[in-house]
């Protein structure tokens, strides 16, 4: 009866479902984005910057300083290979990158080539030239701003002059081996990456390291890497990726709020056109109802069949939103959108990827599904109480 009910007025019907299936195709489709673009994000921070976790030496992250070294790093390296964690160390050190006329502020890093791929994918961001060479002493990557205003590609000569770890002014001439892709502001302004033997040799740093990136295994969550980490290394400062960039983790879980609110705001609209329709349907059958309220049938069987009518529209819109949402995620999750236009862009300091893909699990289609059934179902429910509630004598009477 239901079922028939339906379609005693097509064209509402069929505006009605329409209107629920496009919203829901828009949601699943939007959140697959949103869902895509926070991966993106965190992905870039811990395989382009900082790791899942990193550890200091006491006082570092206060007040960055060449001299403030943890102290054997090996050992460290060596019990988080044990623990299943995959490590590497780095050094850091603050000077001034030249070439020809023009300078500009670099960040010089040291990194152990071998492992740094381990942990990291900026040997894989390479935009021109190629990556580090552990054989190579005299090659740097540097990145593409810092290329920019020096007016450096690969082959060129850079300058790096900073103070060295004994008081001396360190200089030396390097060759470009590569520039790197957009990974972030501090990296494309200025950041010079070297072989450790090198940097040690330019800094007279012989030994120690300014900080560990550590990546955890994947089936380990944050909270327990963080604390996995901090016991293998008790007398050195531990960090996780959000207290690290605590802004950029806040504006992350501020969208998911925020994803939540949209998804509220467009089935509320949602919600109204149904009631609207329900409604209407209600006042044409309102004698209908009241002869079958005559011949016996119950309030609740009343409420159960308008009820019924909305459950039976909401249904096929679920059917008909996914079905129009599904080639647009595929489409979206195998070939994203092009935002090469906004090359370079950020968000607190980490760039963009320059292509936009969706990503999709069972939340991206149960949220908004969960949630267009509450609106739908307290939209229902007022046309139904109305229904059941009736009067015979009087919906007979009716006109």
């Amino acid at each position: 009866m239901a079922w028939r009910n339906v379609w005693r007025n097509p064209r509402r019907s069929l505006v009605t479902m329409g209107t629920m299936a496009v919203a829901l195709c828009a949601l699943v489709v939007f959140a697959g984005l949103m869902r895509g673009m926070q991966s993106a994000l965190e992905q870039n921070v811990v395989e382009l910057e900082t790791g899942d976790v990193e550890i200091f030496a006491k006082g570092y992250q206060e007040r960055p300083s060449l001299y403030l070294r943890i102290a054997n790093p090996d050992a460290i390296l060596a019990r988080l290979d044990r623990a299943g964690y995959p490590a590497t160390a780095r050094l850091r050190a603050s000077g001034l990158a030249a070439a020809g006329s023009s300078s500009a502020g670099a960040l010089i890093v040291g990194v152990d080539v071998a492992r740094d791929r381990r942990v990291s994918r900026v040997d894989r961001e390479v935009a021109e030239g190629r990556w580090l060479d552990p054989n190579d002493a005299k090659g740097v990557v540097i990145g593409r701003r810092l290329a920019r205003s020096l007016g450096l590609q690969p082959g060129g000569e850079i300058l790096l002059l900073t103070n060295a770890a004994d008081g001396s002014m360190a200089n030396e001439l390097y060759r470009v081996r590569g520039v790197l892709r957009a990974m972030g502001d501090a990296i494309d302004r200025g950041g010079v990456f070297m072989n450790a033997g090198a940097w040690r040799q330019l800094l007279v740093v012989p030994d120690g390291a300014h900080q560990i990136i550590v990546r955890r295994p994947a089936h380990v969550d944050l909270a327990t890497a963080r604390a996995a980490v901090a016991a293998l290394a008790p007398a050195e400062d531990v960090r996780s990726w959000p207290e690290l960039i605590p802004t950029l983790a806040k504006i992350l879980e501020t969208q998911r709020g925020s994803m939540a609110l949209i998804d509220l705001i467009v089935y509320v609209a949602v919600g109204i056109v149904l009631l609207n329709a329900m409604m209407m349907a209600v006042f044409e059958r309102i004698r209908e109802l009241g002869v079958l309220k005559a011949v016996g049938m119950k309030p609740t069987s009343v409420f159960a069949l308008v009820a019924a009518e909305g459950a039976w529209q909401t249904t096929l819109a679920i059917v008909v939103g996914l079905l129009l949402a599904a080639p647009a995620l595929h489409y979206l999750v195998h070939h994203g959108v092009n935002l090469s236009s906004l090359a370079g862009a950020s968000v607190q300091g980490i760039a963009y990827n320059s292509n936009w893909h969706a990503e999709v699990d069972r939340t991206t289609f149960t949220a908004p599904i969960a949630m267009l059934l509450v609106i739908v179902g307290v939209a229902i429910s007022f046309p139904a109480l109305k229904a059941a509630r009736l009067q015979p004598v009087d919906a007979m009477h009716y006109r």
